[in-house]
C-alpha cells in the first residue's frame, strides 16, 4: 500500500487503529466458506475498525483518491467468499460500530449501527416486549445481514432482511453519506435505494446504520418435531401445513444422515429418519385450544408421519433449536479430519420435493458424503458435503455436484443464491457463485447490474471482484 495512503489513514485514526499483522489480515481475508480452504486466503493489506459513519466516510475518501480497494465486513460468517480481498486493499470491519442508537417501542422499530449483532440486539430488547426475528444461525451483524439479504429459520412467518428494513445510512464510493429513507412504513417517493443496497454485498455502498422493524414477542410459543419414513413425505407435509394457514414460524428439514449426526451430538431422542422441526407462534388462546397443533399433527399423519412430539417448555425448545443450529458442525464431526462444503438452493415450494429428490439421488450417484437440511418452509435447502481436503478427485466431484445443484434450482424456477450468513443456505453470491448469475438472470439483466455498479462506483473500489465487477 502506498506510503502516503498509510500516512493519511494514520493521521485520521492514529497508527494504533491500523493493523498490518499477518494473522489479523489473514483472519479478514477469509470467512466461513470452503473457498478459503480450496483456493487460498486473500488477505487485505491493512485492517481498520471504524467507530462512526464520519470515520468511514473519511477512510473511503482517502482510498478513493488513491484507488485503493475497500472490503467491508462484519462477523465474517459468510459462506461464499464475500470478504476475500481479491485485489488487496483495506478491510473495514464494522464490529466496533455496535451501538443501539434508538428504540421506538410504539412504532416497533430500532436504529442501530451496522456492527450490532442479532443476539446483542435481542438481549437489549428483552424487557420491551419486542424482538428482532431474523435468525440465520450465526450471531451475524445487522450490517452483514443486510448486505447479504439474510434470511433464516424464522423466514416463514417474518420474512427476510429485505422485508424488515425501513431505511439505511450508507457511505458511497466517493465518501458521501446518504440516507435511503425514513421510519415510515411505506413510501412511493423516489427510487428504492434501501432495497438497492440490501443484498449488494458491499459493492455499491457501505452500510453504517440501519432502521429495522421489530415484532411483538408472541404470547405463546410451542415447538415440535416430526419423523417420517421418506424425505419427500416430510416436504409435502410442509407444503400442506403452510397452505392451511397454521401460524408456523419455523419449519426445518433434516434428512436421516443429519438426524443421526444431530442425535450423536445432542440430547434429542431421535431415530435416524427424515425429520421436521416446527415452531408455532400465536396467541395464548390458540394454544389452549390446541387447534394449530392438532391440525399440524393430522396433516403430518396423512403424509406418513410416525412420531409427532411436542416441546412445550422453553428448555425443550432451546435444546431443539440449539441442535438445529449446530447441525453443520454435527455433520462434519461424523468424518474427522474432513472439511464441510455447504451448498444451497431455493426453489418455488411446489418444486421443492422434486428438487430435493433429484439432489439426493445425485449425491448418492457421485459417491459424496453429505447430508440435506434446510428451511423448507420457504423452499430453501442445503447440502452439507463433508470432504477430505487432500482428495482432489473428491473435491472436483463436489464442485461438479454444486454446479449441477445450482443449475437444477435455476431450471426449476428458483435461485442458486438466496441470502447469507453462517450455514444458512441463503449464502449470497460472493465470488463463489458469480459465474451462475448470468445463467439465472440473463445477459441483459447482468448488464443493468454492471451499469448500476459503474454509476455508483466508477473506480471499482468497493469489494472488487464480486457482483457487478
Amino acid at each position: 500500500m502506498p506510503g502516503h495512503v498509510v500516512k493519511s489513514l494514520e493521521g485520521l485514526l492514529g497508527s494504533d487503529r491500523l493493523s498490518f499483522g499477518a494473522a489479523i489480515r489473514e483472519q479478514h481475508g477469509r470467512d466461513e466458506s470452503y473457498h478459503a480452504d480450496a483456493d487460498g486466503i486473500f488477505p487485505p493489506q491493512v485492517v481498520i475498525l471504524p467507530r462512526s459513519t464520519a470515520e468511514v466516510s473519511e477512510i473511503v475518501k482517502i482510498c478513493s483518491h488513491a484507488r485503493i480497494p475497500i472490503i467491508p465486513s462484519g462477523a465474517c460468517t459468510s459462506l461464499e467468499g464475500h470478504i476475500a480481498a481479491l485485489r488487496g486493499g483495506v478491510a473495514l470491519n464494522m464490529r466496533e460500530m455496535n451501538k443501539i442508537l434508538e428504540v421506538n417501542q410504539e412504532d416497533m422499530d430500532v436504529r442501530v449501527q451496522a456492527g450490532v449483532t442479532r443476539i446483542h440486539l435481542n438481549e437489549y430488547l428483552r424487557d420491551t416486549g419486542l424482538f428482532f426475528p431474523i435468525d440465520p444461525g450465526a450471531d451475524a451483524s445487522i450490517g452483514g445481514m443486510l448486505s447479504t439479504r439474510a434470511s433464516g429459520t424464522n423466514a416463514v412467518r417474518y420474512g427476510t432482511m429485505r422485508d424488515n428494513a425501513l431505511s439505511l445510512e450508507a457511505v458511497m464510493a466517493d465518501g458521501s453519506i446518504i440516507s435511503t429513507g425514513s421510519r415510515a412504513r411505506k413510501s412511493s417517493t423516489g427510487y428504492d435505494l434501501t432495497r438497492l443496497l440490501i443484498g449488494s454485498e458491499g459493492t455499491l455502498g457501505i452500510i453504517t446504520e440501519a432502521t429495522i422493524k421489530l415484532h411483538g414477542q408472541p404470547e405463546a410459543i410451542s415447538a415440535a418435531h416430526l419423523q417420517s419414513e421418506f424425505l419427500t413425505d416430510s416436504v409435502n407435509a410442509t407444503i400442506c401445513i403452510i397452505q392451511s394457514g397454521i401460524p408456523v414460524a419455523r419449519i426445518e428439514l433434516l434428512d436421516e444422515k443429519t438426524c443421526a449426526a444431530v442425535k450423536a451430538q445432542s440430547k434429542l431422542e431421535l431415530e435416524a429418519k427424515p425429520t421436521l422441526f416446527f415452531e408455532f407462534h400465536g396467541e395464548s388462546w390458540n394454544f389452549l385450544q390446541a387447534s394449530p397443533h392438532q391440525l399440524a399433527g393430522e396433516i403430518c399423519k396423512d403424509f406418513g408421519g410416525s412420531r409427532f412430539k411436542w416441546a412445550g417448555s422453553a428448555e425443550e425448545r432451546t435444546t431443539l433449536w440449539k441442535a438445529r443450529h449446530q447441525a453443520y458442525y454435527s455433520i462434519i464431526a461424523q468424518r474427522p479430519g474432513c472439511k464441510g462444503m455447504p451448498t444451497d438452493a431455493c426453489v418455488p415450494i411446489s418444486r421443492l420435493a422434486e428438487c430435493i429428490e433429484e439432489t439426493e439421488g445425485d449425491m448418492v450417484a457421485c459417491g459424496l458424503a453429505g447430508s440435506i437440511l434446510g428451511h423448507v418452509g420457504d423452499g430453501n435447502f442445503h447440502c452439507i458435503l463433508v470432504l477430505d481436503p487432500n482428495n482432489q478427485d473428491e473435491i472436483h466431484a463436489a464442485h461438479q455436484f454444486a454446479e449441477r445443484l445450482a443449475r437444477r434450482a435455476i431450471r426449476m424456477g428458483g435461485t442458486c443464491r438466496n441470502v447469507a450468513a453462517l450455514f444458512d443456505g441463503e449464502h449470497g453470491v460472493g465470488y463463489g457463485k458469480l459465474k451462475f448469475m448470468e445463467e439465472e438472470y440473463g445477459p441483459a439483466a447482468i448488464e443493468v447490474m454492471r451499469s448500476i455498479k459503474k454509476a455508483l462506483d466508477p473506480l471499482g473500489i468497493l469489494n472488487p471482484g464480486k457482483m457487478g465487477s
